[in-house]
């Protein structure tokens, strides 16, 4: 009887790699592939067109020993571990957006990076802000001199930058796709809307959309943001010489406390977020929870904000991401009429005392919140990211 032959995988012929890569059906099985081997890991730009959309996963904190990266589906229940270094704790996440995360530093650093492939692109930095007047790495505590709205001058030290001036930042575009794609901020203290081209040296403020600064997406060709009424700006920033903002101005009919829009499949929405709060006097913190949510569709027509009782077979995901809405007839096993959200309010929450945080499900057709088991305790908030290659 011969030995048994033994295969050198590295060097099946070049079509069967690639039969095998455009026949992989979930993006894990995309990473596995890649990680066999150099001449499996070259063939992967190749395929990875013919992957579907993944469903959004959670990213959880780093853990302190390591710079690996927790990544929850809560499709699938799976946690999935990739090294992230660049996401590290002197850091922080300021938003995640087609795939891409958004990372600001203690220096004036911005940018973007990839979460799989690990790819960076520097937006411009906290610096170039035209409101910051200054900026002295050396003038310790007081590195920044920003200028309000109402003209006065005030200091803020690396780390306050770093937290608090920036709430969100969102891009228009997957830098793959194009490479002109636009980024889009709110900023926080003074409510303010900001852009910049890929490849810019500098961020342009909106004056004219102040205090529209609840919530942003990109829809349809420009960038619409909200303010805590659901009155609607629509920035268009396609000519950086001449930006167009217009305003729709609707009735007063949204309450609730925090306010997201969402592009559902062509249709706009607004949702509306309850929290219940109370002052924790043993902490002394005003701690919160979220108890519901409503959902409004825009009629264009009408210019009025329409209740909806159901999504129907949508789900939505919010939270410091640029928030979005799948189908559910795209993945097996996925519930409709659900929202998925997570802590990016200010302040502290009623678990997160205990340890834990205001991250779950809600059912829209009655009303009950599920929380995720796997969110780690003692740890900073987690935000939604869609895995993506292209």
């Amino acid at each position: 009887m011969s030995d048994a032959t033994t295969v050198d995988w590295s060097d099946l012929p070049p079509e069967l790699i690639l039969t095998i890569g455009t026949n992989l059906q979930t993006l894990a099985d995309y990473i596995r592939f890649r990680a066999v081997c150099q001449n499996w890991r070259a063939a992967a730009p190749i395929i990875s067109r013919y992957l579907p959309r993944e469903f959004p996963w959670l990213m959880l904190p780093l853990s302190r020993s390591s710079n690996r990266r927790g990544f929850f589906s809560p499709l699938t229940g799976n946690l999935h571990r990739l090294t992230l270094p660049e996401a590290s704790h002197s850091r922080r996440r300021a938003g995640s957006s087609l795939g891409w995360l958004i990372l600001i530093d203690e220096s004036p650093s911005i940018f973007l990076i990839n979460p799989l492939t690990r790819d960076r692109i520097a937006l411009p930095p906290l610096s170039s802000f035209p409101n910051v007047t200054k900026f002295d790495f050396y003038s310790i505590g007081r590195e920044y001199t920003v200028r309000s709205p109402e003209n006065d001058l005030y200091y803020c030290n690396l780390k306050e930058m770093r937290d608090s001036f920036i709430k969100k930042v969102i891009i228009s575009h997957s830098p793959y796709g194009e490479s002109d794609f636009t980024a889009f901020a709110i900023l926080n203290r003074h409510e303010n809307l900001a852009y910049c081209k890929n490849g810019h040296d500098s961020w342009k403020i909106l004056d004219a959309a102040r205090s529209y600064s609840e919530d942003v997406i990109y829809f349809n060709g420009a960038f619409c943001a909200v303010n805590k009424f659901g009155c609607i700006a629509i920035c268009d920033v396609n000519d950086d010489d001449s930006p167009m903002v217009k305003f729709i101005n609707v009735r007063q009919q949204i309450d609730g406390d925090m306010q997201y829009l969402v592009d559902a499949m062509g249709e706009l929405l607004l949702v509306s977020r309850y929290l219940d709060f109370e002052i924790d006097i043993e902490h002394y913190l005003e701690v919160c929870k979220t108890v519901k949510f409503r959902v409004f569709r825009f009629d264009w027509n009408a210019q009025i904000w329409e209740n909806m009782a159901s999504l129907d077979d949508k789900v939505l995901f919010l939270g410091a991401n640029s928030s979005l809405a799948l189908l559910t007839t795209d993945y097996t096993g996925c519930k409709g009429n659900r929202i998925y959200f997570t802590d990016d309010y200010s302040g502290a929450n009623y678990d997160s005392i205990a340890g834990d945080h205001d991250v779950g499900v809600y059912n829209l057709a009655n009303g009950t919140i599920e929380s995720f088991p796997c969110y780690p305790q003692n740890s900073h908030w987690p935000i939604w990211i869609t895995p993506n290659l292209c």
